[in-house]
C-alpha cells in the first residue's frame, strides 16, 4: 500500500510506537494528543525482551537502553522474604539485555523525540470530535475547529478510547478486578540486579530504572474500587504494607510525598471480535486493556504497532491489511490479559493462587515467539 496518510489518535506508547513503525514504511502520518502539555506521571515501567527485540526492529534501541537500566533475571519472593526462584530471562537480541526497566517520563520523550524526528505531524491538545468513513477515506473534524481527510484512522487513546466508544459502542467496557497499584520512586539498592516479586495477597515488585533510582509497586485488593485525595496517599500506602516482608516494610518507609504516589484501579478489557470497522482500527489498551502483572501491557501495544506497519505494507487492501493485523495479535494479546487477570484473581482471593515462578516463565516463553 503506497501513499496511505494516517491519522493516530493519542500521543502514548502504543501511538508514538504506531507513528515510528508507520513512517517507517514511508506513511505519511499525524497524531493528535488530547493533553495539550503531553505528559505521563513520573514513575518506571518494566519492559520485557519482546520490547527489547521490537525497539531493535523500530531503529531505536540504543538511546533506548541507555535511558534506562537492563536485567536479565525475575527474582520471586515469598510474602515473608524468602526467595525461591530465579527465573533467568531470554536474550532476544544478541548483545543487549533480556529487560529494562526505565523510567516513564525518559520512555516518553525518547518516543516522542524521534516520532517528530520521523516526520510526523504531532497535535497538542486536540481531539477528534467526528468523522465520516465514506469507504473511501475518513473525514474527520477536530476540536480546534479544523477537518483533514486520511485514508485510515487508528484509535491509540487508551483503556478508556473514546474511538472506541464511537467505533463499538456495544463493545466490552473496562471493567474493575478488585484490585489496585500503588507505585513509587526510591533510591536503588546497589545489588538489585533484577525484577523482585513478592507474592501475597498484597503483591509486591522492586524494579530498576536507573543505576541511582527503582520504583516499587504494591497491588492491594481494593472492595469497592475507593477513590483516595492526594493528601495522605504516602501513609495510605506504607499502611497498605504493614504485612509485607521486613525488607519491603523498611523500604515503606522511605514513602513520603504525597505527590509522588501514582495510584491506578486495576482494570481490564478485552475485544473477540473485529478490531476495526472500514477505515477505523484501534491498537493497545484501546482493544485489550490489562493488569500489570506480567508487565505487558505496554509491550502488547508495541508489538500491535510494529505488526499493523508491517500489513499495512504488505496489502494492498486496507480491509485485507486490518484483518491480517487482527488475526496475528488476537491470541497473544488474549493470552495475556487472561494470563494477568488470573494473578490478579488468585492474590484477592477470587481464584485459584497462581504460581508466579511458572507463570513468569510460560510467559517469558510465549513472547519470546515471532510476532
Amino acid at each position: 500500500m503506497q501513499a496511505c496518510n494516517i491519522l493516530v489518535i493519542g500521543g502514548g506508547i502504543g501511538g508514538l510506537t504506531a507513528a515510528i513503525a508507520l513512517r517507517a514504511r514511508g506513511f505519511a502520518v499525524t497524531v493528535i494528543e488530547r493533553d495539550p502539555d503531553w505528559s505521563v506521571y513520573g514513575v518506571g515501567i518494566i519492559q520485557q525482551s519482546n520490547v527489547i527485540r521490537a525497539m531493535s526492529q523500530l531503529g531505536l534501541i540504543d538511546e533506548y537502553v541507555s535511558a534506562g537500566v537492563g536485567f536479565d533475571a525475575v527474582e520471586i519472593y515469598t510474602p515473608t522474604g524468602v526467595r525461591v526462584a530465579r527465573v533467568p530471562t531470554p536474550r532476544l537480541v544478541d548483545g543487549y539485555p533480556a529487560n529494562m526497566g526505565i523510567g516513564r517520563p525518559a520512555l516518553h520523550k525518547m518516543l516522542g523525540d524521534r516520532t517528530i524526528a520521523s516526520g510526523a505531524h504531532v497535535l497538542l491538545g486536540v481531539t477528534a470530535t467526528e468523522w465520516n468513513d465514506d469507504g473511501e477515506g475518513v473525514d474527520v473534524r477536530f476540536s480546534n475547529g479544523s477537518s483533514e481527510r486520511y485514508d485510515l484512522v487508528i484509535g491509540a487513546d487508551g483503556v478508556y478510547s473514546q474511538t472506541r466508544a464511537m467505533l463499538f459502542p456495544d463493545a466490552p467496557r473496562p471493567e474493575f478486578t478488585g484490585q489496585a497499584v500503588w507505585r513509587y520512586n526510591l533510591p536503588r539498592p546497589a545489588d538489585l540486579d533484577a525484577l523482585h516479586v513478592y507474592n501475597g495477597p498484597t503483591g509486591v515488585g522492586l524494579v530498576p530504572i536507573s543505576n541511582d533510582l527503582m520504583y516499587i509497586y504494591v497491588t492491594t485488593p481494593e472492595p469497592g474500587n475507593p477513590r483516595y485525595p492526594r493528601e495522605g496517599q504516602a501513609a495510605l500506602m506504607r499502611s497498605k504494607m504493614t504485612g509485607c516482608a521486613p525488607f519491603i516494610q523498611q523500604l515503606a518507609e522511605q514513602i513520603v510525598d504525597d505527590a509522588g504516589v501514582v495510584y491506578r484501579p486495576l482494570e481490564a478489557m478485552m475485544i473477540d471480535g473485529p478490531w476495526h470497522k472500514g477505515r477505523i482500527a484501534l491498537l493497545g489498551d484501546a482493544v485489550h486493556a490489562t493488569t500489570p502483572h506480567l508487565g505487558q501491557g505496554a509491550g502488547m501495544a508495541i508489538e500491535d504497532s510494529l505488526v499493523l506497519a508491517e500489513e499495512l505494507a504488505t496489502h494492498d487492501d486496507i480491509e485485507a491489511a486490518l484483518s491480517a493485523y487482527h488475526d496475528r495479535r488476537l491470541e497473544r494479546c488474549a493470552y495475556i490479559v487472561r494470563s494477568s487477570i488470573a494473578i490478579c484473581m488468585g492474590q484477592i482471593g477470587k481464584g485459584p493462587p497462581v504460581d508466579n515462578a511458572k507463570a513468569t516463565q510460560e510467559m517469558f516463553d510465549v513472547v519470546a515467539q515471532p510476532i
